[in-house]
């Protein structure tokens, strides 16, 4: 058991899904694992009501720095990265769960700075991305020449902006929704394509310009997402990995990449100053 000057506060931002259960492991396990929570936000106040302590509610997230964070992790929507990412920063430790957002290059760099000044991590989770620490090591050496990942998922899983999708959600079968770089898929799909953000980062001399991605609608995909990463590196070097991830009909995030972020929250001791794949 962590004393008590050794544990590490966490806020929460976001209470879906995945906040929810973030929230509910470090409420059960935290202390035994020196983690304790500080606050928990999500945009509508009403459902924390009767779900967390109210003396753990953060009605407004400006004040967030009032609660002494040592890790702030964001399980809620690209716009708040946009928003209060270099704030986080500036205060704490920072582990971004919509990674999407780092598809803008002048908030990549203005976080990466900031980071750095205060001498903070920015934490990046893998999510469902497998094998993302031997990408970024392949990538570190200077042996990464192509990444490509490809997404499917039964269309009710899919939160696209536009009408990409409208016209294929009440058909049967399979359909290429999308393919291009990830930093035209991001804007596209910011909740869907965060394991390709992921990717992005790890792969960091290709970027999110030079990472390619394809999302897939799958009919036949009521069950599981899948993931598949193709690496390339010199020589005929090439991996290709497929993962299923269980998921409920219209679950954004499939179940296996709960337990990915809270090992993730695990290895947030700080790193100082640089952007962090774990």
């Amino acid at each position: 058991m962590a004393t008590s000057s050794s544990f590490q506060r966490i806020g929460v931002v976001g209470y879906g899904h995945l906040g929810q259960y973030l929230v509910e492991r470090i409420l059960k396990d935290g202390a035994a694992l020196g983690l304790t929570l500080a606050f928990v936000w999500n945009r509508n106040f009403d459902k924390l009501k009767g779900l967390v302590p109210d003396e753990l509610i953060l009605g407004d997230l400006s004040s967030f720095a009032e609660r002494r964070c040592d890790v702030i992790v964001e399980v809620c929507h690209p716009q708040i990265v946009k928003e209060f990412g270099l704030h986080f920063l500036s205060k704490s430790h920072f582990m971004v769960g919509s990674p999407s957002a780092l598809s803008d290059p002048a908030l990549n760099q203005k976080l990466r700075q900031v980071a750095q000044q205060y001498g903070r991590t920015l934490y990046v989770p893998s999510g469902a991305l497998w094998g993302g620490q031997d990408i970024q090591r392949l990538n570190d050496s200077g042996a990464l020449k192509a990444l490509f990942i490809r997404m499917s998922k039964h269309p009710s899983c899919f939160r696209l902006t536009g009408d990409v999708l409208s016209e294929w959600t009440e058909k049967e079968g399979r359909h290429v929704l999308f393919r291009g770089s990830v930093a035209e898929l991001c804007p596209l799909a910011p909740n869907n394509v965060n394991t390709m953000a992921a990717a992005a980062v790890a792969a960091g001399t290709l970027g999110f310009t030079g990472v390619q991605g394809e999302i897939v609608s799958d009919t036949a995909l009521s069950e599981y997402h899948v993931v598949e990463v193709e690496v390339t590196g010199p020589g005929g070097f090439s991996i290709h990995t497929v993962r299923k991830n269980p998921a409920k009909l219209g679950a954004v995030t499939g179940s296996a990449t709960y337990n990915s972020f809270w090992n993730s929250l695990l290895v947030c001791k700080g790193h100082g100053g640089r952007v962090y794949l774990c």
